[in-house]
C-alpha cells in the first residue's frame, strides 16, 4: 500500500478546535506528536498582562452535561469500546468531571493515533491530577505493548506544600504506534564534579583521562604479543584499540590519525599510530602498562533517563517566557523531538498555544504543524521564530520568511479516501459521512428503535444468544465489524447482551458470533435470536422508508 501523502503544508498553524483539524488530516502522515493538553486542574488559566501572550486564556474545568458531545461518545463506543469502559470507570471512581475530560481527550487521542505513521511516537504531557486515568485510556488506544515510558520532569525546585510532600513534577507518557519506531539515544553532560575528578589531565587537545588499552583474556594472535617491550599476556590480557564507539568517532572527526582505522589493519600498527599521534600515555614507572588518552570531548555523556531533572527550568525573566502560566521550556520538547524523529520528519502539536513544539522542531530541522484555539497563537509563532533568529522579512539561503508560514481556520480536506489504521494496524475503511436522514440517527435514537424491534414480554431479546434481558443489560454493536468496512448506521446495528458483545468484540460478524456461541454452548434459543435479528433488519427498513431513502 502506498504511503499516504500529507494534505497540509509544512509550517502550518491552524486556528481552530483541534478535533475537526485532526479529523481532516490524512492518515499516517505525522512522524511525531509532542503536546501539552489541558490537565483537568479545575481552574482557569490566564496569561500575564503586558506579556507576549496577553489575552490568552483557557478553562480547565469539565462538566459531563455541558462539555460532552453525543458524537464523541458515539465515536468512542463504536471504535474504541475499551476507552468507553475507562471513561465510565473514571466517572464512578473520580467523578463526572474526570469522565468529561477523558471524553474530550479520548476522541482526540483516537485521531492522533490515526494520523501517526506506523513508525511514529507520541509524548503526552500531563500532571498527577489525571495522569493515571489518562494513561489507562491511552493504553486502550495505543495498546499496552506500545507503552514505552512514564517520564517524570522536575518542573520546579524548593516547593513546600502544606501537609504533603512538595509537588514539583509533571508526567509525560511516551507511546509508539508499533514495535518499529524511530529512536535516537539522548545524552546529558557529565556532572562537573565528575569531570574535574576523572578528567584531571589536560593537553593541547583537551581534558583526558587514562583508559585501558587492554582487555581481559589471552590471545594467540598479534593482540596477545608484546609491543614496545610490554607483553599484555603477562597479566592475562590482550591489546585492544578503539575501532568503534566514542573515541573512535573522535579520532575520525578530528582527523587526529588520517585513514583511521581502515588504513591500520593490525593491532600493532594501530598502537603505533596512536602513539605517534600522542594519544597514548606512558607511565613514568619503568615496565608500567601504557594507557589510552580518552578525551572528555569523545564521551557522549550519561544517557538521559526517565527522571528528567537536569534541564534548566523556565525562569520569569527567561528570553523564552511569553507570559503563559503552563508554558514548557524549549529544552524539554527539543529532547523529545531529537529522540523520536529525524531531520525532515513531520512533528505535530494539537495544543500548541505557546508554540514550544513548533519552535523546537524548526530549530532541529524538522517539519511541523500546530493547532490551537487561541487566535493569538499565530503572533506567538512569528514572534518566537524571530526571537530565535529563524525567520526574516527577506528570502535567504538558511532562514525562512513570513511567506513560508501558513495560517488557516479551515480543516484540511482528506485525500486518502477516508483510509485509517485500526489499533492492530490492519487497514480500516471508514464509511463516508452519511447524507441521508435515516443514516444520521444518533446512537440513542438507534437504541430506542432497536429496543422497540427486539422487545418482547419481559425485556429485550439478545440477537446473539436469544436470552431475554432487561433493557439496561443490552449493548449496541455492529452486525458487520467497522474494522472490515461495516456501516455505522441502523442498517448495520443489533442489540446484544454483554457476554455476546464481549465475545464478538471488534472482529467477528454477527454470523461468526452465532457460530461461536453454538461452539461454546452459550446459545439459549437460536430461533429467538434469529427472530431478534430479523426484527432489527425490518426496523432498519422501516426507518429508511419513514425518513426517506
Amino acid at each position: 500500500m502506498p504511503v499516504p501523502a500529507a494534505n497540509f503544508a509544512n509550517r502550518t498553524l491552524f486556528h481552530s478546535d483541534n478535533l475537526p483539524i485532526l479529523q481532516g488530516m490524512n492518515s499516517e502522515t505525522v512522524d511525531l506528536i509532542a503536546t501539552d493538553p489541558p490537565f483537568n486542574k479545575g481552574k482557569d488559566f490566564h496569561a500575564t498582562p503586558e506579556s507576549l501572550a496577553a489575552g490568552a486564556r483557557f478553562q480547565d474545568r469539565w462538566s459531563w452535561d455541558a462539555d460532552v458531545h453525543e458524537e464523541w461518545t458515539d465515536a468512542i463506543q463504536d471504535d474504541y469500546p475499551k476507552v468507553w469502559r475507562v471513561i465510565q470507570s473514571a466517572r464512578h471512581s473520580y467523578g463526572d468531571d474526570m469522565g468529561a475530560f477523558l471524553c474530550f481527550m479520548g476522541v482526540r487521542i483516537m485521531e492522533m493515533h490515526r494520523v501517526l505513521k506506523p513508525t511514529g511516537s507520541i509524548y503526552l504531557h500531563c500532571d498527577p491530577t489525571a495522569s493515571h486515568y489518562l494513561k489507562t485510556m491511552t493504553d486502550a488506544v495505543f495498546g499496552i505493548e506500545n507503552y514505552r515510558n512514564e517520564i517524570v520532569w522536575r518542573r520546579t525546585r524548593g516547593r513546600s506544600d502544606a501537609k504533603r510532600f512538595g509537588r514539583v513534577h509533571d508526567i509525560i507518557f511516551y507511546y509508539t504506534k508499533s514495535g518499529e519506531f524511530t529512536w535516537n539515544a539522548q545524552y546529558r553532560d557529565h556532572d562537573q564534579a565528575y569531570v574535574e575528578r576523572s578528567y584531571r589531565n589536560v593537553d593541547e587537545i583537551g581534558r583526558w583521562r587514562a583508559d585501558q588499552l587492554t582487555a581481559r583474556g589471552q590471545s594467540s594472535g598479534e593482540s596477545g604479543k608484546a609491543w614496545r617491550g610490554v607483553d599484555p599476556s603477562d597479566r592475562g590480557n590482550h591489546w585492544r584499540t578503539p575501532t568503534k564507539g566514542g573515541m573512535n568517532d573522535f579520532i575520525i572527526e578530528r582527523n587526529l590519525i588520517p585513514g583511521w582505522p581502515d588504513d591500520y589493519p593490525s593491532v600493532h600498527r594501530r598502537l603505533d599510530a596512536l602513539d605517534a599521534a600522542g594519544l597514548i600515555h606512558w607511565p613514568q614507572k619503568k615496565g608500567g602498562m601504557p594507557s589510552l588518552k580518552r578525551y572528555l570531548a569523545s564521551a557522549k555523556g550519561n544517557s538521559v533517563e526517565s527522571v528528567i531533572d537536569h534541564l534548566k527550568r523556565l525562569e520569569a525573566n527567561s528570553k523564552e517566557k511569553v507570559g503563559y502560566p503552563t508554558q514548557k521550556p524549549l529544552s524539554l520538547y527539543s529532547l523529545f523531538i531529537a529522540a523520536s524523529s529525524n531531520p525532515g520528519d513531520m512533528v505535530l502539536d494539537p495544543f500548541c498555544g505557546c508554540a514550544t513544539t513548533p519552535i523546537a522542531a524548526e530549530r532541529l530541522g524538522r517539519q511541523w504543524v500546530g493547532i490551537d484555539l487561541w487566535e493569538g497563537a499565530a503572533d506567538i509563532v512569528k514572534r518566537r521564530l524571530a526571537d530565535e533568529g529563524l525567520i526574516t522579512d527577506e528570502p535567504t539561503e538558511h532562514l525562512i520568511t513570513f511567506g513560508d508560514l501558513t495560517f488557516s481556520t479551515e480543516p484540511p480536506i482528506r485525500t486518502d479516501d477516508g483510509e485509517s489504521a485500526a489499533p492492530n494496524l490492519r487497514a480500516r475503511w471508514r464509511i463516508q459521512r452519511p447524507t441521508e436522514r435515516w443514516q444520521k440517527l444518533t446512537r440513542r435514537e438507534i437504541v430506542e428503535r432497536l429496543v422497540r424491534a427486539q422487545g418482547t414480554v419481559g425485556g429485550v431479546i439478545c440477537g446473539g444468544c436469544g436470552r431475554i434481558l432487561e433493557r439496561e443489560f443490552m449493548q449496541l454493536d455492529h452486525i458487520h465489524p467497522r474494522a472490515e468496512g461495516g456501516a455505522n448506521d441502523i442498517s448495520n446495528r443489533i442489540l446484544l447482551c454483554a457476554p455476546c458483545n464481549g465475545r464478538k468484540s471488534a472482529d467477528l460478524t454477527l454470523r461468526g458470533l452465532t457460530r461461536q456461541n453454538r461452539r461454546v454452548g452459550w446459545t439459549q434459543d437460536a430461533d429467538r435470536a434469529k427472530l431478534a435479528q430479523d426484527s432489527a433488519r425490518r426496523e432498519a427498513e422501516r426507518t429508511r422508508e419513514e425518513l426517506g431513502v
